[in-house]
């Protein structure tokens, strides 16, 4: 299964209609979220089928694709379930502060006709035109952003084989200044998407311009993701052997702020996970625990400890002299 997300190009009548539809399903997620709260509290509980037909008529009266309701209800008894079993937290309400930004189509969509894209309900709709993987769309979900609104589609396709490995292996250290050091000694500069951003970012934010804010929080998504995705993609080409510390990083990034989320090491993670697989690469995730302390040569546990060290970027082994630069040494012993 491979998703694709097509940018969306709607006319006024058709963006109003969307943001009515996510009014009225806003409402549907809410009332679903309290029913499976206040009847599971009587001892009443709801198959996921029984639950998705309980509105069986009320996609008429709304002007909504009956499937699009069931839709909402499916994402709300899964919340539920989840919370049920203890994998995740349980299901907020939607309002203004956190509000409903998706409308699912989960039935199969009709193949694009040029840059036209039909679905239920809202006919057809031009898009940004770019190449699909051949195979049948299975299902969709309209997502609204900051940018404006995008299809993300579901392909039954397989994923293009990744090729290029070496056969060689490389050990990964995570860092602050550098986004990424390898155990060959390569250093990846940070991009800091973030920090470039930062001035335009406090000038729409005092000026209260909240569509700008929003804006230019997603180009920086945008920018972070694109920068993952190409390292990550580079990294299977090159090595057949991928090993990556794995850090506390929601820990480091509540102590050290914005230089450690801004770096995004989980995504990056993610996507040499997935990645891996499809190119036929190995990747592990490796405790980094005194990575940095112990010596590369030697193995002694002569390096730079704490918080403190942190500042004292290359050390001298004590034991057999080896000088050593922080981060290279982590990441051999990583590899």
């Amino acid at each position: 299964m491979i998703q694709v997300q097509l940018k969306l190009r709607p006319n006024q009548a058709l963006d109003a209609k969307l943001d009515e539809w996510l009014w009225m399903l806003t409402g549907v997620w809410n009332w679903s979220v309290r029913k499976i709260e206040n009847d599971a509290q009587g001892g009443i509980y709801y198959t996921p089928k029984d639950f998705q037909n309980i509105l069986a008529e009320h996609g008429k009266k709304m002007g909504v694709p009956s499937h699009t309701v069931q839709g909402i209800l499916a994402q709300a008894h899964t919340a539920w379930v989840r919370c049920f079993k203890k994998m995740g937290g349980k299901p907020k309400l939607k309002g203004q502060r956190n509000k409903l930004n998706s409308i699912p189509f989960p039935d199969p969509v009709r193949a694009p006709e040029g840059n036209y894209i039909k679905l239920p309900g809202l006919g057809k709709i031009r898009f940004h035109k770019q190449e699909l993987p051949a195979g049948k769309i299975k299902c969709g979900r309209l997502v609204k952003r900051a940018s404006g609104w995008s299809l993300c589609v579901f392909i039954d396709a397989d994923r293009k084989p990744i090729e290029g490995s070496t056969g060689t292996a490389v050990g990964i250290d995570p860092g602050f200044r550098d986004l990424i050091t390898l155990s060959n000694g390569e250093k990846v500069n940070h991009p800091k998407e973030l920090q470039e951003s930062l001035a335009r970012l406090g000038q729409a934010q005092r000026g209260g311009n909240k569509k700008l804010v929003a804006r230019i929080h997603e180009r920086i998504k945008n920018q972070r993701k694109d920068r993952n995705h190409k390292l990550s993609l580079r990294l299977v080409k090159d090595y057949s052997v991928i090993a990556l510390s794995k850090d506390n990083v929601k820990g480091m990034a509540r102590v050290y702020g914005k230089s450690v989320a801004s770096s995004g090491i989980a995504q990056l993670r993610s996507m040499l996970d997935y990645k891996s697989r499809a190119g036929g690469v190995r990747y592990l995730e490796v405790n980094s625990r005194n990575s940095t302390r112990i010596c590369s040569a030697c193995g002694s546990l002569t390096g730079p400890e704490g918080r403190a060290g942190l500042k004292v970027r290359e050390w001298a082994c004590i034991e057999c002299g080896t000088q050593h630069d922080r981060d290279i040494n982590a990441a051999i012993n990583i590899q």
